[in-house]
């Protein structure tokens, strides 16, 4: 429970994901790293050279007053009876600040600092064993005392004493501090004012980009796929000069807008052709066939047949009528492909679908057929003849393609948002995955992929879906073994709050 608790705020932690950033954003990050590199390296090698050259400076005072101590200590007597030594800190040019110590036999005899009164400053415990500890090279040392950092040199004196001399280190490192300070505040604001103007910079260089990738996206939402589609989006010529990368692209971009606009309006013009051609046929064939069946019909009447051509009478009869069938769902595809406007009034759904489910009942009784529809009626508006087909379609394509005994199921009811919506479903076996994407393309058959004994054109569920289309409506297929649905969703006029309706159930 607490780690599964947990993971909501890890998600939360994640860092972003730098594939999906945008690439302005990538070159002013890395902009930024690098100028802020730079500024670290300068920042670096400034104070490297500055604390060089002030430990120069101080070691020169340094050995300067080194001298002067020295001087003093070995040119001065030995003062009272016992031999002392002096006092180097009674030196000539002793500083404020500055120390003198005279150790002898590994402890320090006298010394002290110079305060910025004049007065002396004694040294603790710890300060003289700090001192005691210097060797006596002659080379500065840096050591934190009580009193402060110090340089400090160590020099034996002819005697065998060591005269030690130390100047503070305040001033170099309020020195080297100052710098520091300097350096990350005029790195900082350059690094404000360089990332603000660069933004800009790249905001700007970019945005042929953004104009490139605009262009692309609508092109990319255009339906390319039928119909006629006025490719008229290009970049703009600012935005296409050759000689620079962003230009080329650019250029490189209209050509391929042009060449598909070429492709598309040669497509347009053969579908046309085809369009035509195939009403014009359809049109044609009607005649003949009415005449084949006016024949047939009175070859029936006026002649006596034997057995065998009563029967090939049948079969031209039966073919012409299928035929027939299939000259009009080709007349009526020619008429949508035009965009002919329809016979729209304001129909009920529900009405329609129980017509047409009772219809279907009575050609196919060897299937189960259930009915279910709202209690109160779902309007929409829409050309009667043509979404009565549309049921038929589906409900006789349920009868043809699944065997004896398979419930099919026609449900009406609204969606949450007022569409009306007509589901088709059987307990079939299902449809193939691998024709599920091309089912609603026309001359598609599905009889390898359901089982059924009647054979079709391929053109009931085109037809279905074009007659959709045209209403403003969409129809969408599920499948998988035991369960086939067919919803058709159609914009309803007055549609009404959401509420669950109740249903009522008609078996066959």
């Amino acid at each position: 429970m607490t780690r599964a608790a947990g993971a909501p705020w890890r998600n939360r932690l994640r860092m972003p994901d730098p594939g999906r950033w945008h690439l302005r954003t990538k070159l002013v990050l890395a902009t930024m790293v690098l100028l802020t590199a730079i500024c670290f390296i300068v920042g670096l090698v400034s104070y490297t050279a500055m604390s060089v050259s002030l430990n120069t400076q101080l070691d020169a005072t340094l050995a300067q007053a080194s001298h002067r101590t020295n001087e003093f200590s070995n040119d001065q007597p030995p003062q009272g009876s016992g031999g002392n030594r002096p006092d180097p800190l009674n030196a000539r040019g002793t500083g404020v600040g500055q120390l003198n110590a005279r150790i002898a036999n590994g402890a320090v005899v006298s010394g002290g600092l110079l305060a910025q009164d004049l007065t002396r400053t004694q040294l603790n415990a710890a300060d003289a064993a700090i001192l005691t500890a210097i060797p006596t090279t002659g080379t500065p040392v840096d050591r934190d005392l009580s009193l402060g950092g110090y340089r400090l040199v160590a020099v034996t004196a002819p005697d065998g004493d060591v005269i030690i001399t130390g100047l503070p280190l305040t001033e170099k490192n309020s020195t080297l501090a100052a710098l520091v300070w300097t350096i990350v505040l005029v790195s900082a604001a350059g690094l404000l004012i360089l990332g603000l103007a660069g933004t800009v910079l790249i905001r700007r260089t970019m945005r042929p980009l953004e104009q490139l990738s605009d262009v692309a996206t609508r092109v990319a939402e255009l339906p390319l796929d039928a119909g006629e589609v006025a490719l008229a989006v290009r970049v703009p010529a600012r935005s296409a000069q050759s000689g620079t990368e962003v230009g080329n692209v650019g250029v490189a971009l209209n050509k391929m807008l042009d060449n598909v606009s070429s492709a598309l309006e040669s497509r347009q013009r053969s579908e046309t052709k085809v369009r035509r051609f195939v009403a014009d046929a359809s049109h044609e064939l009607r005649t003949p066939l009415t005449a084949i069946r006016g024949y047939t019909e009175l070859m029936r009447l006026t002649e006596h047949l034997s057995p065998d051509g009563e029967n090939s009478l049948d079969r031209v009869e039966s073919q012409a009528k299928r035929m027939g069938a299939l000259v009009e769902d080709l007349l009526l595809l020619a008429r949508l492909d035009e965009g002919r406007e329809l016979q729209l009034e304001e129909l009920d759904v529900s009405e329609i679908v129980v017509e047409s489910v009772g219809d279907i009942r009575v050609t196919a009784p060897d299937h189960r057929w259930q009915l279910q529809v709202p209690d109160e009626p779902i309007q929409v508006r829409g050309d009667k003849d043509q979404l009565r087909q549309v049921m038929i379609n589906l409900l006789t394509n349920a009868c043809k393609h699944t065997e004896a005994g398979t419930t099919v199921t026609a449900i009406v009811r609204r969606a949450a948002d007022g569409a009306a919506l007509v589901t088709v479903a059987d307990d079939g076996p299902g449809i193939d995955p691998d024709f599920q994407d091309r089912i609603f393309d026309r001359f598609a058959r599905a009889d390898a992929a359901r089982s059924g004994t009647a054979g079709t054109t391929g053109l009931g569920l085109s037809i279905v879906d074009a007659i959709i289309q045209a209403h403003g409506g969409r129809v969408e297929l599920s499948s998988q073994p035991g369960r086939t649905e067919f919803t058709i969703r159609l914009p309803a006029i007055a549609a009404a709050p959401f509420v669950p309706q109740g249903s009522s159930a008609i078996r066959g």
